[in-house]
């Protein structure tokens, strides 16, 4: 499985994301571009802590313990998967705007390549740094492929 963690992978996601313009078309979900580029940044915000996207329901937290390997193995997401509350995005977004802030989390990111403890995320408990540098990577390649780069 691919890792952000990786230069390679690293430089393809940043190559995806500058492939893409303010009129990409979704291939599915409801997302415009600018909305899925705002959307990419809450996973990368809350493994740098830099979002706190409250206490998971109970029920949240129940399920996602069927899931959480899904997020990092190598079998691709399916297409229109359920989005958490705390991550959808449904007002208009500035496409260049969220264009910029996502490399930079995106460089943010792989310049923590080596740290060694990270808290765990809030609805799927603790993962190794190897399984943050995937599932970052997954998350991004899902969406990018939403929209066909």
């Amino acid at each position: 499985m691919k890792s952000l963690f990786n230069s390679e992978a690293h430089e393809e996601i940043l190559s995806r994301v500058n492939q893409l313009s303010e009129s990409s078309e979704r291939q599915w979900g409801k997302m415009k571009a600018g909305q899925m580029l705002h959307h990419c940044q809450f996973p990368l915000k809350i493994a740098l802590g830099r979002y706190n996207m409250g206490t998971p329901s109970p029920l949240l937290k129940f399920m996602s313990r069927f899931f959480k390997k899904s997020l990092y193995n190598d079998k691709p997401w399916r297409q229109g998967l359920p989005t958490a509350k705390g991550l959808k995005v449904v007002d208009d977004k500035d496409f260049d705007e969220e264009k910029k802030v996502l490399i930079g989390l995106i460089n943010d990111f792989l310049q923590e390549k080596n740290k060694k403890e990270w808290d765990p995320h809030p609805a799927f408990g603790s993962f190794t740094p190897e399984q943050w540098g995937q599932m970052q990577y997954k998350h991004l390649d899902h969406h990018l492929r939403q929209f066909g780069v």
